[in-house]
């Protein structure tokens, strides 16, 4: 199983970028995550009459749902520029201390990734986004001097998937913290509308809507399925892409109605078939299916638990009635898959 070459991943992909060009540049642009877009606009607007760093902002939620289209969005409305990192990629101290010193005032530092940055790094975040200053040990043993730099005044943003793993002190000192919801089809069909049109695409509302529905609740992987699409359209000779069409290209591309490709069916298959439905943890399905766990539980599981297919529970990964009737297969008795399930012995996390 490959997962990188996943047409309905919502991770980055190399064919993606491309999509850069089709990320709105204004709240008013940005479609969907109501709530959050309306708490953003006020405190930007707050910010700017006070004329102050807006303060440090923490995005988190599924990949794939506008986290870093959404950085880019505040830093457009505060009026200043924006510095891009990531976790993995500041592995030492000194990397973070070189960019916190070179920031302006006001200016927006974005890390994605930040549940990856290493712990000695973390910490010296904490005095950076408190105090705005940076505090740097010179030299080593009994001669080591502490020297405080003071920092302009500026605003750190945070992206990650997985909330759980910030350090408890590092989450606190955001105080805008927002999480990013799945998006419903209609939401998304206004995306891919607006795609199709940049793209210089001609689609009908029907073979938007289909589109939508096939994308996970996801705009990174709408606009990904929205290009396959049209290149079906333009091998085929089709002036527009209507519903017809894009439900033969998306079945031939194996994404079902419900935006499930045959990686997910196989990760369902396993639950049922070689482990009865759980409760399996889930090294033990990321072995089955030759696939990281982290990419599972990042990646493929929140989806699936979205449509009610998968439960998290303490013991481990278990199948739905909804799964065995997804796939077709007839739904143990519940009586006798509760006393099947409560003997089971599946290593579980």
């Amino acid at each position: 199983m490959n997962f990188d070459d996943r047409l309905v991943t919502s991770e980055v992909m190399e064919s993606d970028r491309e999509q850069y060009s089709l990320r709105p540049r204004t709240l008013e642009e940005y479609i969907g995550q109501d709530k959050v877009k309306q708490n953003i606009s006020v405190f930007i607007e707050a910010a700017l009459r006070r004329n102050e760093a807006l303060d440090h902002v923490l995005l988190f939620g599924p990949p794939g749902l506008g986290k870093t289209t959404l950085a880019n969005i505040i830093a457009n409305e505060l009026h200043v520029n924006m510095r891009v990192t990531s976790g993995p990629a500041i592995m030492r101290q000194g990397d973070l201390a070189a960019i916190l010193s070179t920031l302006s005032e006001g200016e927006v530092l974005f890390i994605d990734e930040i549940h990856r940055l290493p712990k000695a790094v973390e910490e010296i975040l904490y005095s950076a986004m408190e105090d705005y200053q940076l505090d740097i040990v010179i030299g080593k043993g009994p001669g080591a001097q502490n020297v405080r730099l003071p920092l302009p005044r500026f605003t750190l943003i945070g992206a990650t998937t997985r909330l759980g793993s910030l350090a408890a002190p590092l989450r606190d000192r955001f105080g805008v913290q927002c999480r990013l919801e799945f998006y419903q089809p209609e939401q998304l069909r206004i995306i891919v509308n607006k795609s199709a049109e940049k793209l210089a695409v001609q689609i009908t509302p029907e073979g938007a809507l289909e589109i939508a529905r096939r994308s996970r609740g996801t705009p990174r992987v709408a606009n990904r399925l929205l290009k396959r699409v049209r290149d079906f359209a333009q091998v085929l000779g089709q002036n527009a892409i209507d519903q017809k069409l894009a439900d033969q290209a998306l079945s031939r591309l194996e994404v079902d109605r419900y935006g499930l490709d045959q990686n997910d069916r196989r990760i369902l298959n396993t639950i049922v078939k070689n482990y009865e439905g759980g409760p399996v943890g889930v090294d033990t399905i990321a072995a089955a299916v030759s696939e990281e766990a982290g990419t599972i539980e990042d990646v493929v599981e929140p989806y699936l638990m979205q449509l009610g297919l998968l439960q998290r529970t303490p013991r481990g990964r278990v199948a739905t009635k909804e799964t065995y009737r997804y796939l077709g297969i007839p739904c143990p008795d519940e009586n006798d898959t509760g006393q099947t399930r409560e003997g089971k012995k599946h290593d579980v996390l």
